[in-house]
């Protein structure tokens, strides 16, 4: 593979074929032009992975930015820019300054201190590229695509099997990986746990719901909560715990009970949590809209959209198409 990599030889039919099934992409993807490169590449792991599970991530991941940079490219978009808060530096010496990094960031989005309704979109709009995929002993990953002559592309990858507070607690830890500056001996994990914590919870809006301080809750109101903020109960508690509303004695006696309801092991659901995750919609507005503006032909567009061609022309032309889903 190496002497592949550095054009030192070229791999016959049935070493493509083999890849591409190791790998679990196209053919077309490993011959295709693309000048691509994944960067920075941080897993977030449930278990220890292969080198194979984590190569086969990082071609999906690839082989989806180059068609979403492909559409954008057809429809003469430049790709939004990520609107990088690095340029203004998070600097986090301590676990707990990771607070201070959310809100900073917050700021810097012009979001104030109210819950998010809808963590995909935001990064969207805020120039990251968000993948949900079914991943097997991964919650997520962060990257940066590097393309030759061009401004690096951050994206997030999400596991689209874990339930929907899940995902969005791992969609705004892998944001805490891209714009915080950890410094050495602190734990980057805790920092980007309580970076998310902060980002979905800031403490202003957990203040006005439940004062500052706390000595007991019932479920009703963390139930409450969690359809508020989006998070899981057990996220909500630990970021009480964090800002002082719950004490350590409170804070245990809530996750032993965690724990007797089965809330602490795989699969981690609670009640009320969200079947399904957010799901990035940018990409396949932007298809359709290369369809309607024939930048692209049904086929590609089908392709890209892994639908049928009469399924595409059935969403383009029928309305009745979106009865269902507006159902569900």
């Amino acid at each position: 593979i190496g002497k592949y990599e550095r054009n030192e030889s070229m791999p016959g039919s049935s070493v493509l074929i083999a890849l591409a099934d190791a790998l679990d992409v196209s053919v077309d993807y490993l011959v295709g032009d693309q000048e691509m490169v994944l960067e920075a590449v941080e897993f977030r792991k449930k278990r220890i992975t292969s080198k194979r599970e984590e190569a086969q991530v990082e071609a999906k991941v690839l082989h989806f930015l180059e068609h979403y940079l492909m559409v954008e490219e057809l429809l003469h978009l430049s790709s939004i820019e990520w609107n990088n808060p690095r340029e203004i530096s998070y600097p986090v010496h301590d676990v707990s300054e990771a607070d201070r990094a959310a809100r900073s960031l917050r700021n810097h989005w012009g979001l104030g201190s109210d819950p998010v309704p809808n963590l995909v979109e935001l990064l969207e709009e805020q120039g990251i590229k968000v993948l949900a995929i079914e991943l097997s002993n991964i919650d997520g990953l962060t990257a940066n695509v590097r393309r030759a002559g061009k401004d690096s592309v951050p994206v997030i990858v999400v596991n689209s099997k874990e339930w929907g507070e899940r995902q969005r607690f791992t969609l705004a830890h892998e944001l805490g990986h891209l714009v915080m500056d950890v410094k050495a001996k602190v734990d980057e994990e805790k920092a980007a746990h309580r970076f998310a914590g902060a980002f979905l919870m800031p403490a202003e809006a957990l203040w006005t719901e439940i004062g500052k301080h706390r000595k007991a809750i019932g479920w009703g109101e963390l139930f409450e909560l969690k359809k508020l903020f989006g998070a899981s109960v057990q996220a909500i508690t630990y970021r009480c715990k964090d800002l002082g509303i719950f004490s350590q004695t409170t804070f245990q006696r809530l996750f032993n009970e965690f724990e007797r309801l089965g809330w602490r092991r795989p699969p981690y659901e609670e009640p009320l949590a969200r079947k399904e995750g957010e799901k990035p919609k940018r990409f396949k507005r932007l298809t359709f809209r290369a369809v309607a503006e024939r930048a692209i032909s049904e086929a590609k567009a089908a392709e890209l959209l892994a639908i049928s061609v009469q399924e595409l022309n059935r969403r383009m032309e029928d309305p009745s198409a979106y009865e269902e889903e507006a159902s569900v």
